[in-house]
C-alpha cells in the first residue's frame, strides 16, 4: 500500500490529535529477576588496592581474578557461583591485607630493635659513637 491510496480516518489526520483512534493503554510488566536475594559482593576495589599494594604472593592478584569472576557471574545471573567467587575473593582479600599489613610492621619492628642493640652494645663494635645518635638522627631532620 502506498501513501497516496491510504485515507486517514476523518477525525484523524497525520499532524493532529487523534484520540478516537488510540488504543486503551495497556500494562507492562517487567521482571526485575529474584529479588528476595542480595546479589553477591565482588570486593573489587579491596582487590584492586591489595594488588597494587605489596602483593606478597600473588595474594591481591588472586583476589582480584576472583572478584572479577564474581562480577561477571553476577551480570550473567549465576548467583551460586557469583558467591563463590565472593567467598574467596574475600578470603583472598583477607589473607593480602594481612600480609601486606605485617611485613611493613615487622620491618620497622627489626630495624627499631636493630638500632636499639646496636646503640647500647659496649665492646669492640659502638654503632653510634659518643654523640652518635644524635648525629644519626641529623640525617633525618631537615
Amino acid at each position: 500500500m502506498d501513501n497516496h491510496s491510504y485515507n486517514f480516518p476523518s477525525d484523524c489526520t497525520p499532524l493532529t490529535n487523534c484520540k478516537s483512534a488510540r488504543k486503551p493503554a495497556g500494562s507492562t510488566v517487567v521482571n526485575m529477576g529474584n529479588t528476595g536475594k542480595n546479589a553477591p559482593r565482588d570486593y573489587l576495589v579491596w582487590s584492586l588496592c591489595n594488588t597494587l599494594y605489596v602483593n606478597f604472593c600473588c595474594l591481591g592478584f588472586m583476589a582480584l581474578v576472583y572478584s572479577i569472576k564474581a562480577r561477571d557471574q553476577k551480570t550473567q545471573g549465576n548467583l551460586q557461583l557469583a558467591q563463590e567467587c565472593s567467598d574467596k575473593a574475600k578470603w583472598y582479600n583477607i589473607l593480602a591485607a594481612g600480609w601486606n599489613l605485617l611485613i611493613p610492621l615487622l620491618a620497622v619492628v627489626l630495624l627499631v630493635l636493630l638500632l636499639i642493640h646496636l646503640g647500647t652494645s659496649e665492646g669492640s663494635f659502638d654503632f653510634f659513637g659518643e654523640d652518635g645518635f644524635q648525629n644519626f638522627m641529623k640525617l633525618f631532620s631537615w
